[in-house]
């Protein structure tokens, strides 16, 4: 069975703090102890000198064990608060999944 790469890129508001920023990673990083079945995380800034961004500062990827996993994650309770919480401080957000 194939498993899941979650790629999700963040435009966050100008206004919103570095601080807050930090903040809403540590809670998507704890996602992984919190919701069986992800098996990898990573996130963080734009850090490339391409400049492809498209206004894009963070993103953040996540491995699924399986489609059945990421099924299970996206209602999960734990993955509703921290994007109740992340979702004010975005103007902008993509997410893309592909099996590998």
């Amino acid at each position: 069975m194939p498993q899941i790469q979650h790629l999700v890129l963040l435009k966050f508001k100008p206004e919103v703090a570095p601080e807050k920023i930090a903040e809403l990673f540590k809670q998507l990083s704890e996602l992984q102890e919190l919701i069986p079945g992800i098996t990898y995380y990573a996130g963080g800034s734009y850090s490339s000198s391409e400049g492809l961004n498209q206004g894009y500062t963070h993103g953040f990827m996540m491995t699924f064990e399986s489609a059945g996993a990421r099924d299970a994650y996206l209602p999960h309770p734990e993955h509703e608060r921290v994007k109740t919480a992340l979702l004010p401080c975005l103007e902008g957000v993509l997410a893309f999944d592909f099996e590998a």
